[in-house]
């Protein structure tokens, strides 16, 4: 029964980010378009490449949704509606994370296709860049609730929130979480206005509605766990656990979605020299003040 709720939980979840995008995009919030799109595209042939690799071109649009759902499946939405509590739980989340660059690097490889190819070796040259960047401010996460249990990394937060305790670490965390989901401006996979859709670019019809709905499933994904791990969770007055947990996750997309609208998407070289450069510095830095924080306010 869990399952099946939090399912359809990130389902609604993923229709609402489609709103949500196509509101940042065309500033017309539309309530009904994501279904027309849906519809839309069920309704189109599914065309194969000439010369498909056809077992990665099958699989990657159904692994990056995969990828996407089993990392929701340890984020708690309230104390008990979870589908398993992880004793590794902080660390699974990266870990299921990780098959996002294998299902773009089988969707580049596998049509034949120069745009999609370059867009999946551009993918794989941000995960480089955001690697560390994901893993380390988790890390000063852990440290203050000593544990890796996400429902116990909610209830250390219960005085303070981690946005406020390591605002540097949310910052970090937040700009990783938006290059994993290839948002603006780290939509280097994809790049519409010069790969021509990239990793996307050769899939049509049913293939194309199960990619993009598992990047939306992605986006959400992330989003809770960002609510998760700097927002408190489910806490917050008067209203209930759940209701706390969608209100927050909301405004997390939100702010992802809109956060690069206005910024020039930026180049695979300058990413990854900014975050060795700056990034990994600052998340060490965030790391020992968080440690200095718990050992002298325990």
């Amino acid at each position: 029964m869990t399952t099946a709720l939090l399912l359809l939980c990130l389902a609604l979840g993923a229709y609402l980010v489609a709103v949500l995008e196509d509101w940042t995009a065309s500033g017309r919030f539309r309530l009904a378009a994501p279904a027309f799109s849906a519809l839309a595209l069920l309704g189109r042939e599914s065309i194969v490449a000439r010369k498909p690799d056809r077992l990665f071109f099958e699989v990657a649009p159904v692994l990056l949704l995969i990828s996407a759902v089993l990392a929701a499946a340890i984020i708690p939405l309230t104390p008990d509606l979870i589908i398993t509590d992880l004793a590794t739980g902080a660390l699974f989340i990266n870990a299921a994370l990780v098959y996002v660059l294998v299902a773009l690097l089988m969707a580049g490889w596998g049509p034949d296709g120069a745009y999609a190819m370059i867009g999946g070796w551009r993918f794989l040259g941000q995960l480089i860049a955001y690697a560390m960047l994901i893993v380390m401010p988790i890390t000063a996460v852990v440290m203050r609730a000593e544990s890796l249990l996400t429902t116990q990394i909610v209830v250390s937060q219960a005085g303070l929130w981690n946005i406020v305790y390591q605002p540097l670490g949310f910052v970090l965390f937040f700009i990783a979480a938006m290059a994993l989901a290839f948002l603006p401006p780290f939509d280097l996979p994809t790049a519409k206005g010069e790969l021509a859709g990239g990793v996307e670019a050769e899939y049509t019809g049913t293939r194309l509605a199960i990619f993009r709905l598992g990047r939306l499933a992605l986006i959400i994904t992330l989003a809770a766990a960002t609510v998760v791990f700097y927002l408190g969770g489910w806490q917050g007055p008067w209203l209930p656990p759940w209701a706390w947990s969608a209100i927050k996750i909301l405004a997390v997309t939100a702010a992802m979605l809109l956060a690069g609208r206005m910024m020039p998407r930026i180049r695979e070289a300058h990413l990854l020299a900014w975050c060795w450069k700056l990034g990994i510095p600052l998340a060490l830095l965030n790391i020992f003040l968080v440690g200095v924080l718990v050992l002298v306010f325990p």
